[in-house]
């Protein structure tokens, strides 16, 4: 950490011209994963007790490697409204030894039929993990601030924010 404290639930909330359908799909949806945050693909079985895999890019770790570096369940799925799951990172040993945390998507639109994108991280018991997610730690991309921008700006424009 970079000597601040971090929270125990981390909040984020941005607003999109993208539908609520397209929000969920960028979430959920491996062709749009990869083109977001650190793009690594994912597996997921968008319903209650189902399996959520994120595989590291092809950047971290070179062609043809697979190594899942986050891990959780599914505690609740509604399309384009609601996603939540545990959510443990693996590639890192001192995260991976800490407790699993909770991680929500909801989706609304505003008055202006907006789409907001609210993201709530409880990391609480998970001092490595809330300073990975938040963005301090240096070298490490930025954390949900990095990965939302990101997702912002591929719904927006087509490109996300590498290119």
């Amino acid at each position: 950490m970079n000597g601040s404290q971090q929270s125990d639930v981390q909040s984020h909330r941005v607003f999109l011209k993208a539908s609520p359908d397209q929000v969920w799909t960028a979430l959920t949806s491996s062709d749009w994963t990869r083109r977001y945050g650190y793009g690594g693909r994912i597996d997921i079985d968008a319903r209650p007790g189902g399996v959520y895999r994120g595989y590291a890019s092809e950047a971290m770790v070179g062609p043809g490697v697979s190594i899942v570096i986050v891990e959780g369940e599914i505690v609740e799925a509604e399309p384009a409204k609601r996603l939540e799951m545990t959510w443990r990172m693996t590639a890192d040993p001192t995260m991976a030894a800490e407790p699993a945390t909770r991680l929500t998507y909801d989706i609304s639109q505003d008055e202006r039929a907006l789409t907001v994108l609210n993201v709530t991280h409880d990391v609480t018991g998970a001092p490595q993990t809330a300073a990975l997610v938040g963005g301090a730690i240096a070298g490490t991309g930025g954390g949900w601030p990095f990965v939302l921008s990101d997702l912002k700006s591929l719904l927006e424009t087509g490109t996300g924010l590498a290119g």
